[in-house]
């Protein structure tokens, strides 16, 4: 696949509704909007060209993994198989495609994924991760999160650590091995920096702080 693919065929037409129903809710998705799934994408493809997996099944995936937050806030990619099976079917996909894109997203979910992937697992996994992992996205898209989900800044750094910390000491944090020599060391200070804010949280007065600017 290349950029020519994206103004043609299957992944041209999936790609236009995507970015159409993320522009008509866009105050729904102020972290996981089109923003968000143009990176993804753009590095899924990358990552699969790299590992060989299939271009087009990585593209659609990535297209589609984070619809879900279209269904329900804070949800589990679970939330959004109906959705994504309807957009994919509407662009050309077949049930086997679709049922085999929904296992792709399934299993590149960074709560439950492991070092048992296919290669459009590892390729759609290491392109999310990248977004979590580049040291713009606390510092400018963090807050974003928080909106869009109706969580607190606790509970952002406690799922962050919880479900990526065991990723990097299991050596899966990311599966290409020149991304994860390129990007780890992001990864490993992004967790640093969660792991010391949940510590400061345990500062009264970090806590009034946090009261008097009414972040939760």
């Amino acid at each position: 696949m290349t950029a020519q693919d994206f103004e043609t065929g299957r992944v041209a037409t999936l790609r236009g509704i995507v970015r159409k129903l993320c522009a008509e809710h866009d105050d729904r998705l102020p972290f996981h909007g089109w923003h968000h799934i143009a990176f993804v994408t753009s590095k899924g493809v990358e990552f699969a060209r790299r590992n060989g997996s299939d271009t087009e099944i990585v593209a659609a995936a990535a297209l589609v993994h984070d619809l879900n937050y279209l269904v329900r806030k804070n949800s589990e990619p679970s939330a959004g198989e109906s959705l994504r099976a309807h957009q994919l079917r509407r662009s050309g996909f077949t049930d086997e495609e679709v049922d085999r894109i929904e296992a792709v997203i399934t299993e590149s979910h960074t709560a439950s994924r492991t070092c048992e992937i296919s290669p459009e697992g590892a390729a759609l996994s290491d392109a999310d991760t990248l977004f979590k992992a580049v040291p713009i996205t606390p510092v400018v898209l963090s807050h974003r999160y928080l909106a869009e989900n109706d969580i607190s800044l606790g509970q952002l750094a406690r799922k962050i650590v919880d479900e990526q910390a065991p990723l990097v000491e299991e050596g899966i944090y990311f599966y290409d091995p020149d991304a994860r020599d390129r990007y780890l060391p992001w990864a490993t200070a992004n967790l640093d920096l969660w792991k010391s804010l949940l510590d400061s949280l345990d500062d009264p007065d970090v806590k009034e702080l946090l009261r008097s600017v009414n972040v939760r």
